[in-house]
């Protein structure tokens, strides 16, 4: 099964009042999965990062959150998802399992 290769941002802001955009990547079927399995991706970030274990990295289906910040806060109700397109303007979709 060919699925299209996303990117979600998701606007964050820090303790101290900084703020930028959290950008993920991965293959998904439509919009509100990737940014389903985005945040999925980064409580499992949030969740070893608070429990000592090692973040986890990238998934089979390519979505992870290696850049997991303590103190930053992420506005997942105003994440935004498109197809990802690399500098060149190229799609890029990728071959995933159906059980993955």
């Amino acid at each position: 099964m060919f699925l299209p290769y996303y990117q979600v941002k998701v606007p964050m802001r820090s303790t101290t009042g900084a703020s930028g955009i959290h950008v993920f990547t991965g293959l998904a079927d439509s919009r509100s999965a990737a940014i389903r399995i985005a945040r999925d991706a980064y409580h499992a970030a949030h969740t070893a990062q608070q429990t000592g274990r090692k973040k986890p990295c990238e998934r089979p289906n390519g979505w992870g959150a290696r850049g997991y910040r303590v103190g930053w806060n992420l506005d997942w109700n105003a994440a935004t998802a498109l197809p990802w397109q690399d500098q060149w303007g190229w799609h890029h979709t990728g071959i995933v399992d159906a059980e993955q």
